[in-house]
């Protein structure tokens, strides 16, 4: 089940995880704010944009499990220090020019990249524990 340290099994289950997290932060969480914010009343989930989120969340999980078994062993230390590296570097820098140009406010940058800084977290807790 690995490929270059990949354990293709915590790939999947960290994706699970991710979209579980998702759920509750958006669910439960922040899902009022949220909605007023891109204005939506209330959150209808169509299939479509769920398997998108999924294949998406499978593609997140791989690449960080990727990056971390190209830097050696795969630990969790090394995947959360990894992790919060690529949501700042990447994740947060983008949603910050994206919603600039979007004149989008500040708290829908704060609850998204909240949301993935806390994704690509559990992502690397579990890619973590399950190891190479």
């Amino acid at each position: 089940m690995e490929f270059h340290g990949l354990n293709y099994l915590a790939v999947l289950v960290a994706a699970i995880a991710g979209l579980a997290f998702g759920s509750l932060w958006y669910g439960v969480l922040f899902g009022k704010p949220w909605r007023a914010i891109v204005g939506i009343e209330a959150f209808q989930p169509k299939p479509a944009p769920m398997i998108i989120a999924f294949v998406a969340q499978v593609v997140m999980a791989w690449m960080l499990a990727g990056v971390v078994g190209h830097l050696g062993e795969v630990t969790v230390v090394r995947t959360l220090i990894s992790a919060a590296f690529l949501w700042v570097g990447f994740v947060l820098t983008t949603m910050i020019v994206t919603h600039r140009f979007q004149a989008s406010p500040w708290s829908l940058t704060a609850i998204d990249g909240g949301h993935w800084l806390g994704v690509l977290l559990i992502m690397g807790l579990v890619i973590g524990l399950f190891g190479a």
